[in-house]
């Protein structure tokens, strides 16, 4: 809430209708341009979750995939074979969320849990050859054009746009929150395939 401080005192003489007057007329101001930054930030705050959205939806279409799906797909597929904890920390989600997407991929048999040949204790996922097909027709990741824009911003720049960031999600409550550096809207272990 905007507090304005209280209408300065009127000698005698003065014309306090003016000062008065002149004050209300100076909050008012005030007031309005701090509605009007809340008004632009959170229509700026709207159009990034309204950019990530379609591009979730359009990416859900083209390959039956949600942008984490694709991540871990992606991860697995760099090393042919790997521990979910590895997956787990490369994407950073955690063990759980990994758990749930990569029962998503074995269903749709683009993954398969398979025993490590040295300790039969341990499963790998292992990507599967429609798994590999599926990435190749895959789109761009959204991130992908947002991160060549980034590494053109100057030092500066990148440096205030991550510290107003993590500012903004801190004032939402949300610094804790499970997040992998992805550009996804809704439950990471959610939807798609």
């Amino acid at each position: 809430m905007v507090n304005c401080l209280p209408a300065p005192r009127v000698q005698k003489g003065q014309v306090s209708r003016n000062v008065a007057g002149n004050w209300t007329s100076i909050c008012a101001g005030v007031l309005h341009h701090l509605m009007s930054q809340y008004h632009d930030l959170l229509i700026a705050l709207r159009k990034i979750t309204r950019a990530i959205d379609l591009h979730s939806k359009q990416l859900a279409k083209e390959t039956g995939l949600t942008a984490p799906q694709l991540l871990v797909l992606q991860s697995v597929a760099s090393v042919r074979r790997a521990k979910p904890s590895d997956v787990a920390r490369q994407v950073h989600l955690s063990q759980a969320t990994i758990t749930s997407i990569v029962d998503r991929l074995v269903r749709a048999g683009l993954v398969k849990r398979e025993r490590n040949e040295h300790d039969r204790r341990s499963l790998e996922i292992v990507i599967t050859d429609e798994g590999l097909k599926r990435l190749v027709d895959a789109p761009e990741l959204l991130q992908a054009d947002f991160l060549t824009a980034f590494d053109g911003l100057a030092d500066w720049e990148k440096s205030l746009l991550v510290s107003s960031m993590q500012k903004i999600a801190f004032m939402m409550d949300a610094e804790n929150l499970d997040a992998a550096p992805i550009l996804e809207v809704g439950d990471l272990d959610a939807g798609g395939a």
